[in-house]
């Protein structure tokens, strides 16, 4: 593919200058996705290289964007001075701070420039990446505007070529790591008042998603060091951060030759070994293969890197990622649970945080990528079927039904998406492989064997999932079929159409129907490449037509679609003509005449046809997988005269096309103008699309027929609904040949315009509503049709221009109403024709292929990108003076009618009842403001009309300087800096049509100063006389913005945006991963139209501001507060547009806005106080205001106004704004840390020539410091302000309303709330009283900023009292120390344990991971004791001043709030704010600050407990006992013993009496804030007591009992392995398994389960040993959770007891007996343990233990609870994961239980967790296995219960149906010999002649003989059932039915019933295939199936 069109384009063409002369390779254009390898250049001399090393691409661009343009383009040397230039600025922005505005908006200046396609050289690229990245980390820097530096980093990073990780760059992962640390692992950090806590979190990952590509490999052993001391299941939230990380950080780049420690295969069994720790997570299943899979791409190739059959992995390693795909696919099977457990993705906690966004990396796409990127040829080898590809094919061979459209769920679109990338990673590496942009080693390169296996492998699953029911999984299969078509035409291509044909004909369903329209539409362009099948394209063209059909509208869109493809691909003429060209006279296009002999015999369609026909019949008789290689069949001349004869049927497709379309148009219904979506309006835009391709592709002759069948049909019909459409048609036709369409079309238009003004009277009278009057409709279709067929057709339309301009004065003259605004529409559509400059090329060839004539190597082809021969339209001459011409008369008559109108000598009066005056006035306003549009490309915006002056020239910014700084000297340090001073516009030549200064410039630029002082009048004019009238208001409005933004580009009307959708839209279907740009012609032209676009709209910078745009700014101010909505509405966003396009709006437009809000409100005029709202909250005014301190404060006062009103609409904008002005309040970023290396790294060499900011970086460094001093002056002076507000609102707040106050007190807050100061004392006071506050939100409010008080003053102290470290993250906590391991000693980790279960600590050990998988050299722990915390002297008065208003009156007021009963349910728990604000009132007390006592807390806090009887009560007291506990931590001795004193008694007296079921949940969660996360030693008495609980078997108070062992439980869990007292717990509860209360069991079942989870743990004493060891044990790591001796005896022991429990069990017992209680204790355990993470630590007590306990549990039929729990814990089992090997005793003991049990129900459960163990370890389980199971199914069908022989034989089908083709093709044979043998060597018996007589009961033998035929019978039906979709059915398959059929159809029974059933299934599966699958069977076969069920059922 390829390879054919590689072709040496020369570099320098590429880089638009034409001097170099180096020659580039194709072959070798980029790096390999693995270790970098440098290109070779080829042939190049210096000058070559030095322009591939200075790009910052490694692959040159595909399409030379610059070469096309029809004008002169800068030079290469320009666009990047300015580029330096912008990084100087950028430079100096960021070096003085300023980074909103200054750094933001170079950014956006840099991107821009980006986007304009100039590409960075490589050392730009390389400093700018490392800045931004830098900047979006930097610590102090806003993070609103950290986002913005973050977004450009990844846009700098996005594409791989531009950067070769490792080479050009590296980035530092612990940046980012630091950053991330504080979300996930928050107990690192001593406090989480951080500055980075205010991120989001997603831009972290985001930016790791993009940087991980350039981490060193080399820092793998450091990153393991550095995450892996955290892992830890004790507390698994550990654990899924650390892999979350792995997954984010983990450099996978191909490491460097020479170390060993780096490869893969050193850290992988790790890896597996720690993924096999946390066992049924779905979590970790999907980050575990993110992280393989990436490993695969990227050591793909490096050649040191090992490569075999599975890639870089083991089989066993790949057998084991397989088994985790199939259980992540969630496919059901048999009543299997899913093999995930919910629970232990619930322990993720905050690693969470840590995921990828899902949608943008769905697990398919890992899958996916993991398989195609681990395949190579060494796959084709393998012997044992343990390679990538042979498994790959059994995981698709396994899963194959569930693919069938019939057989859809949850799996179906998974499992779309998994085929889909396999298709498309297939595809990108293999083009990429061929053009050699990957270089990989010989030997793993994809070679046509792989490439046919791999499509084999996916064919029927996809062509079963192109018509699935899901619209997403039909979308993902067809993209996937055009994939796989295109890797292997032959293959494919016959399989489709074989189905595509029957469809077509209407041979089967609709929706059939419809799927393989779109799979034509997929596949047109390789069927037009193929040779063979592209003579099949005319036929299916012509099936295609009676799709077009008005009544399915749906069929219609898809068959346009595939006409399109097609069109796209095959150029649409006649090949059986022998064309030679004459130029014609008439009109200067070539005309094809034919040779005057006649035609040779045998051309027309004939041959075609006949041959055709020929395959189709074809197709109909060969079974599936047909193959047809047409390469081979028809020799090359015989395949190109059936080509050529196809296309003479050309002519009559076009006609027949045509007039379908037209009926189409006819039948339309009437279209709502309104773009709803419905499917009326989706043909309307796609016909269109569709005929554009269609008719460039037509030759001359059948481009005339297409030509004359249109003009006769908008002659003679006139269809209204359709006039959009037949325009469009219209415009296409004119479009491809302009002089031929428009001397046919516009005469015959002209005069039916004329004709139905005069003689119909049309137009004439004014309308009312949209709706357009009958008459009308004929001159509507006419002018919309005129208007179409003149616009963007180029300059032929001259040869017309007096007729138009004529026609366009005469309907100005006498039309009125609706069909007015048509005309000005045509005069709009006139004007852009002739001004604008755009492609005119729709040609599939260029002109040299055209004129040498057209062959069939014509079909398909691919146009090269770099040598198109575009034609453009430029404007010329005649052209621009007949604009001017239109423009001055047009624009004249309607600047005229608007100055009457509004004067008063009008001639239509304004009486205020016709509404004639103001249908003038707008339709006049809509003239203008099209005209305006029409020549908006002759405006130039540095004109002296539009704009006073520029920004080029450096003087007049000098003198523009000065002006400024007198006229705001007193307040420039207020506004934000002048945004005047940053801009600096870069202009780029696009071609302007004009002479500067010719009089048709001049002329121009008049009229628009005219146009807007004639808008000003009528502006004022209109608001001073008609305020109410909204459509000449509205219409103004529009034709303001219009005027404001269309200078140079019409930007009213959205063009760019407009044709960057329709072009993407056309480009999708060409798109295939790793092929670049090969799309048709026609779409490489619209692209270089679309690129001059691109440049005109970069050049529309926002200008400055004239007089007149000043007026007219201000009158949309003014009427953006007008009464009406619909005016107000109109004037904002007009506002909102002028406003972006002009610089300095904003500051001139806000005054007004708010002396109008403050006026409103005077009044209390609520439209005009919502108009004022939003217009400067809502819109782009709110962050200027923000920044600008002249105007915050003002708005901030008046928003507080603003809240008092209380209309719902008023109170529902302020809300939705306080955001916005809650963003006003806070702190400015006063210091940002940087690293000024990397600052100055991006600094552009010397460069000469040109005006530039600085020369040198010392004159730039000298420009910083002024700018820097200003930046804070400006900042003292508005943070002074701030002070000051905060202190005026204070007083407002004390006197206000509460509504008020709750929204001014959050704005004081952000007023006041400083780092330096903390807070101001009214401040504080306010707060700590507002705290007992009446009023319950306000109190909430209060006691969060009391909250936000404490931790900034704690934070304050922690990080040394500076800013710096507080941006830093420097915590120095004093009480922290640092205490060596003794990692080496063996004893250690014992030593370490045992330390927690004596009450004294030298020093706590709160973090739970220390040592759990590894041991680090030190560990951190806080002292004993009390605090060592300082505070300055400004921390210490903020509390001294808190604690003065801390008193007794303060406290018991507080207290009683707390025990009111809460307003809502949500808030009915234990809330931990409350219980924050007691801890620091107790901090506050214990240093002697409050004037409360110690006393005062004690006798308080009993009064709120009372009596205990209310809950409420009781909440109260949990969250003071909370507090009294966890500040008591931090107290010295004495008074922490009082406080442990008062609190103990009180908690063993609620924990022994006073637990109530409603209570409980208060406690609970104090129970977890006083241990959760640390050291049990802290809260010692409380730890010690519960732990020392043992059941009470006499006490009856169950409830009592079972609440005190969930808060043992709690604490167990909390502190994980640190738990040390668990012995005689353990014990405890072993002794009483049968307790009778079913309450107490429960919560021992789950409590054993949790002590036994948290006794594991690794301990490795360092991370090398860990990886050693693992290495050493196996490629997938070490078993973990091996049970332990102990374990091992607990739990044999637990089962004997069982055991002997069940025998003393008299049956039938209805009463529980210990049995069945103590198994209900044993349920639950295993429950709890086997749905969670270490459930694989029991697998080895399955198959002795487990299995047949479980059953005889569940025979219990007295005890429905217990048989319920015991199924389901029997149904856990096979979803356990099993390693490799253990699943041989697991399947023995099933077998065993099948064969042996005597109870049936055993024998019949057992079968669902055959097939289910079966399935989930296809890939694990060794052959024996298979077998062994297998036999035993078979034997099972020859049971004597009925229903354990269906189970079996629905379990066999199961099992057949999921084995791999080899396995299950020699099973199958075994199998049908096995059970037609039963049938046939056990006939039935002749029925004797005699008569019977009595009754007659069959013998054992005559049972035993329908058993066995029973049994062969089902075991058949479990063959035929097992594909219950395949089409056509397997070849073995209609001989066993026939068999059944034949033989044991006829059976009495059930034998005949089972037959019957399984045959009449077989057939109703089949509905929608039996054309197909009828023709597998041989006539008498059919003929027998027809004797057993009805001939009219069969046929």
């Amino acid at each position: 593919m390829a390879g054919e069109n590689t072709q040496h384009e020369r570099i320098s063409e590429l880089l638009g200058q034409g001097n170099g002369h180096g020659a580039i390779s194709h072959d070798s254009r980029a790096t390999s996705p693995g270790a970098g390898g440098d290109r070779i250049i080829e042939g190049g001399d210096a000058d070559g290289e030095t322009d591939i090393a200075r790009l910052g691409r490694t692959r040159p661009r595909v399409f030379p964007y610059a070469k096309y343009l029809p004008y002169e383009t800068e030079t290469r040397e320009q666009s990047e001075r300015d580029l330096d230039e912008m990084i100087k600025h950028l430079y100096i922005s960021v070096a003085s701070g300023d980074f909103i505005p200054g750094a933001v908006h170079w950014t956006k200046e840099i991107r821009g420039w980006m986007s304009l396609k100039f590409d960075l050289t490589r050392k730009q690229r390389i400093s700018l990446v490392k800045l931004f990245y830098e900047l979006a980390l930097a610590p102090g820097l806003d993070y609103s505007v950290a986002e913005r530096f973050a977004s450009m980093f990844m846009v700098l990073t996005k594409r791989k070529h531009y950067l070769r990780p490792g080479k050009d760059l590296t980035l530092d992962w612990r940046l980012l790591f630091k950053e991330l640390k504080i979300f996930v692992l928050p107990s690192e950090s001593s406090t989480q008042n951080t500055y980075s806590s205010k991120r989001n979190v997603r831009t972290l990952t985001k930016l790791c998603t993009f940087a991980q590509l350039f981490f060193d490999p080399k820092e793998i052993p450091a990153m393991m060091e550095e995450f892996l001391p955290f892992y830890s299941m004790s507390f698994s939230e550990h654990a899924f951060v650390v892999v979350g990380l792995f997954n984010l950080m983990l450099p996978t780049a191909a490491p460097p030759p020479d170390e060993s420690e780096l490869q893969p295969q050193y850290y992988l069994p790790t890896f597996f070994h720690l993924w096999s720790t946390v066992n049924r997570s779905m979590m970790i299943d999907t980050r575990f293969l993110d992280i393989f899979s990436r490993q695969a791409r990227d050591c793909l190739g490096s050649e040191h890197v090992p490569f075999g059959p599975c890639g870089l992995f083991t089989d066993e390693q790949s057998s084991l990622i397989f088994t985790a795909v199939l259980r992540l696919l969630e496919i059901p099977v048999g009543q299997a649970t899913t093999p995930y457990s919910a629970t232990v993705d619930l322990g993720a906690g905050n690693a969470v945080l840590l995921e990828r966004d899902p949608r943008k990396h769905p697990v398919s796409h890992s899958i996916a990528r993991w398989i195609i990127m681990s395949i190579s040829p060494q796959c084709l080898d393998v012997t044992n079927g343990k390679s990538v590809l042979h498994q790959l094919e059994a995981l698709i061979e396994g899963i194959e039904t569930f693919f069938h459209p019939s057989n859809s769920g949850t799996w179906t679109k998974p499992l779309a998406q998994l085929i889909y990338y396999l298709a498309d990673f297939f595809v990108m590496r293999w083009n990429r492989e061929q053009s050699g942009e990957y270089e990989i080693p010989a030997d793993r390169k994809l070679n046509e064997e792989v490439k046919r296996r791999f499509v084999l492998c996916l064919r029927e699953v996809v062509f079963m999932g192109i018509y699935a029911k899901s619209g997403t999984a039909m979308n993902y299969s067809l993209s996937t079929l055009q994939s796989l078509a295109y890797l292997e035409p032959n293959l494919i291509l016959p399989g489709a159409l074989q189905r595509i044909y029957p469809a077509m004909q209407g041979l089967v369903e609709v929706h059939r129907t419809i799927s393989s329209i779109r799979a034509l539409q997929m596949l047109s362009k390789i069927i037009a490449k193929t040779k063979g099948f592209r003579c099949q394209l005319t036929t299916l063209l012509g099936l295609a037509l009676p799709g077009v059909d008005a009544n399915d509208l749906d069929k219609t869109m898809h068959s346009l679609a595939f006409i399109q493809a097609v069109c796209y691909n095959i150029p649409l003429c006649d090949l059986t003509k022998e064309p030679k060209r004459v130029k014609s006279e008439l009109n200067g296009d070539y005309e094809m005449v034919d040779r005057g002999s006649p035609p040779p015999p045998g051309t027309g369609t004939g041959l075609a046809v006949e041959w055709v026909t020929g395959q189709v019949s074809r197709f109909e008789q060969e079974g599936p997988g047909l193959e047809v290689d047409y390469a081979s069949e028809l020799t090359e001349e015989d395949e190109e005269s059936i080509l050529k004869s196809s296309t003479a049927g050309f002519a009559e497709f076009i006609i027949s096309f045509l007039g379908r379309v037209f009926t189409l148009l006819q039948n339309l219904p009437d279209a709502a103008r309104v773009k709803s979506g419905s499917p009326e309006e989706n043909v309307v835009n796609t016909l269109p699309a569709t005929f554009s391709p269609l008719l460039a592709s037509l030759s001359p002759e059948l481009y005339d027929i297409a030509l004359e069948h249109v003009a006769r049909f908008v002659s003679n019909h006139v269809v209204h609904q359709a006039r959009d459409a037949m325009a469009f048609i219209c415009n296409a036709l004119v479009k491809i040949s302009p002089k031929k369409a428009l001397a046919r079309l516009l005469p015959e238009l002209m005069t039916s315009i004329r004709n139905e003004i005069s003689e119909n009277g049309a137009g004439s009278t004014r309308t009312t509503g949209s709706e357009i009057l009958p008459r009308d409709r004929a001159l509507v279709w006419h002018v919309s049709l005129l208007s179409m067929c003149v616009v963007h057709v180029g300059k032929d339309v001259l040869d017309f221009q007096e007729e138009l301009f004529e026609i366009a004065n005469f309907m100005q003259d006498t039309c009125k109403g609706i069909p007015l605004v048509h005309v000005s529409n045509f005069v709009h559509h006139l004007l852009l024709n002739l001004t604008v400059t755009y492609t005119q090329d729709y040609r599939l060839f260029n002109q040299k292929e055209l004129d040498a004539g057209l062959s069939p190597d014509s079909w398909g082809r691919t146009v090269d990108p770099t040598t198109l021969d575009i034609h453009w339209h430029v404007p010329e001459h005649a052209e621009l003076a007949f604009a001017t011409r239109i423009c001055e008369a047009q624009g004249g008559r309607a600047l005229k009618a608007l100055n009457e109108l509004i004067s008063d000598t009008a001639n239509i009066k304004r009486d205020g009842v016709g509404k004639d005056w103001s249908d003038e006035v707008s339709r006049n306003l809509v003239l203008l403001r099209l005209i305006i549009s029409g020549v908006s490309r002759l405006f130039r915006s540095d004109d002296g009309t539009v704009t006073p002056y520029t920004f080029d020239e450096g003087e007049i910014s000098e003198k523009m300087d000065d002006e400024t700084d007198e006229a705001n000297d007193s307040a420039v340090d207020l506004t934000e800096p002048d945004e005047e001073k940053v801009k600096r516009a870069f202009h780029y030549t696009t071609g302007y049509p004009l002479e500067v200064g010719s009089p048709q410039y001049e002329a121009v630029h008049k009229f628009r100063k005219t146009v807007g002082e004639t808008l000003h009048r009528v502006h004022q004019f209109l608001v001073k006389n008609q305020e109410d009238d909204v459509p000449c208001l509205n219409a103004l409005y529009t034709t303001y913005k219009s005027w404001f933004v269309d200078i140079g580009i019409e930007r009213s009307a959205h063009v760019l945006d407009r044709l960057t959708r329709l072009l993407s839209a056309d480009i999708h279907p060409f798109k295939f991963s790793g092929t670049r740009k090969q799309y048709p012609r026609p779409l490489l032209v619209r692209r270089a139209n679309l690129y001059h676009f691109q440049r005109l709209r970069f050049n529309e910078h926002p200008r400055a501001a004239s007089e007149l745009d000043k007026t007219l700014l201000l009158d949309l101010a003014d009427s953006s507060t007008s009464v009406y909505t619909d005016i107000r509405r109109t004037a904002q966003s007009a506002g909102e547009q002028a406003m972006k396009s002009i610089v300095g709006a904003k500051p001139l437009i806000i005054p007004p806005l708010l002396d109008a809000l403050e006026d409103a409100l005077k009044k209390r005029d609520h439209p005009r106080i919502k108009g004022a709202m939003f217009s400067l909250l809502f819109g782009s005014l709110a962050k200027p205001i923000g920044r600008n301190w002249k105007f915050a404060p003002r708005m901030i006062k008046l928003f507080v106004e603003v809240s008092e009103a209380d209309r719902p609409s008023i109170q529902k904008l302020v809300g939705q704004s306080s955001f916005t002005i809650q963003g006003m309040t806070n702190a400015m970023d006063r210091m940002v840390i940087l690293d000024e290396g990397t600052l100055e790294a991006i600094w552009p060499g010397e460069n000469d020539g040109g005006r530039t900011i600085a020369r040198t970086i010392e004159d730039a460094n000298a420009m910083v410091p002024p700018k820097k001093a200003v930046i804070k002056k400006r900042r003292s002076v508005v943070e002074a302000k701030k002070s000051d507000l905060a202190q005026e609102l204070i007083e407002m707040v004390r006197k206000s309303h509460w509504k008020k106050a709750s929204r001014t007190a959050v704005m004081v807050i952000g007023l006041d709330y400083r780092f330096e100061t903390i807070a101001s004392d009214g401040m504080l006071e306010l707060v700590v009283k507002g705290v007992i506050d009446p009023h319950p939100q306000l109190r909430t409010l209060y006691a969060t900023s009391l909250n936000a008080i404490f931790s900034l003053v704690q934070t304050r102290a922690l990080t040394g009292h500076k800013y710096e470290n507080y941006l830093l993250d420097e915590q120095k906590d004093p009480d922290e120390v640092t205490i060596p391991t003794e990692r080496d000693d063996p004893t250690w980790t014992q030593r370490h344990l045992e330390s927690f279960a004596q009450p004294d600590a030298t020093a706590y050990i709160d973090s739970d991971f220390p040592g759990w998988l590894v041991w680090q050299k030190t560990m951190r722990a806080s002292q004993t004791g009390a605090s060592n915390l300082q505070y300055d002297d400004v921390e210490q008065a903020t509390r001294k001043k808190m604690g003065s208003y801390i008193d007794r009156h303060w406290l018991s007021t507080y207290f009683g709030y707390m025990k009111q009963e809460p307003r809502d349910q949500q808030s009915d728990r234990f809330r931990m704010h409350s219980s924050m604000i007691v801890a620091y009132a107790m901090d506050l007390m214990a240093d002697g600050l409050t004037i409360a006592t110690f006393d005062d807390f004690k006798d308080l806090t009993q009064a709120v407990y009372g009596d205990g009887s209310d809950k409420h009560q009781h909440r109260a007291m949990a969250e003071i006992m909370g507090a009294m506990i966890s500040s008591a931590e931090d107290f010295d001795t004495d008074l922490r013993t009082k406080v442990w004193e008062f609190c103990f008694p009180i908690l063993r007296r609620v924990f022994t009496d006073g637990l109530t079921p409603e209570n409980s949940g208060y406690w609970s969660t104090f129970v977890t804030l006083v241990v959760g996360g640390k050291d049990p030693r802290r809260a010692w008495p409380m730890v010690d007591w519960l732990a020392s609980f043992r059941l009470d078997m006499d006490t009856n108070a169950a409830f009592k009992e079972s609440s005190k062992i969930t808060l043992l439980q709690i604490i167990i869990s909390a502190c994980g392995w640190h738990f040390q007292l668990e012995k005689p717990i353990v014990e405890n509860f072993l002794e009483h398994l049968n307790h009778p209360y079913k309450g107490v069991r429960e919560v021992m079942g789950t409590t054993l389960s949790t002590i036994f989870r948290t006794r594991y743990h690794e301990s490795y004493s360092d991370i090398p040993s860990l990886l050693e060891d693992q290495k050493a044990a196996s490629s997938v790591g070490k078993r973990p959770y091996q049970p332990t001796e102990e374990y091992t005896t607990i739990v044999h022991s637990v089962f004997e007891r069982l055991e002997k429990w069940r025998q003393e069990r008299p049956a039938g017992t209805q009463t529980p007996t210990p049995y069945t209680q103590a198994s209900k204790t044993v349920l639950l355990w295993l429950d709890t343990s086997l749905s969670a993470y270490d459930c694989t630590m029991l697998v080895p007590f399955f198959p002795q233990g487990f299995m047949e306990q479980l059953l005889h549990m569940m025979d219990i039929k007295e005890d429905p609870e217990l048989q319920s729990l015991a199924y389901h814990v029997f149904r856990h089992l096979p979803n356990i994961p099993h390693r490799p090997g253990e699943d041989t005793a697991f399947v023995a003991s099933l077998i065993k239980i099948g064969r042996e049990s005597t109870s049936w129900h055993q024998r019949l459960r057992v079968l669902i967790n055959m097939q289910v163990i079966y399935f989930r370890h296809i890939f694990l389980m060794p052959i024996k296995q298979s077998n062994d199971l297998f036999v035993c199914v078979r034997e099972m069908l020859h049971d004597t219960q009925l229903e354990v022989r269906l189970g079996a034989a629905a379990t066999l089908g199961g099992m057949v149906r999921c084995s791999p083709t080899r396995f299950r093709n020699e099973k199958i044979s075994e199998l049908k010999k096995h059970f037609t043998d039963l049938l046939v060597k056990n006939p039935l018996p002749k029925r004797s002649k005699t008569p019977r007589t009595g009754a007659n009961t069959p013998t054992q033998e005559q049972n035993k003989l329908v058993l066995t035929r029973h049994a062969a019978a089902l075991g058949l039906g479990a063959l035929v059932q097992a594909f219950p979709y395949t089409s056509p059915p397997p070849e073995w398959l209609p001989e066993v039915l026939a068999t059944l059929a034949g033989r044991a159809a006829s059976d009495p029974g059930m034998v005949g019933k089972s037959v019957k059933t399984i045959l009449s299934d077989f057939k109703k599966t089949r509905q929608d295939t039996w054309q197909i699958d009828v023709k597998v069977f041989k006539p008498e076969q059919l003929e027998d199936l027809e004797g057993v069920l009805w001939k009219s059922y069969f046929a």
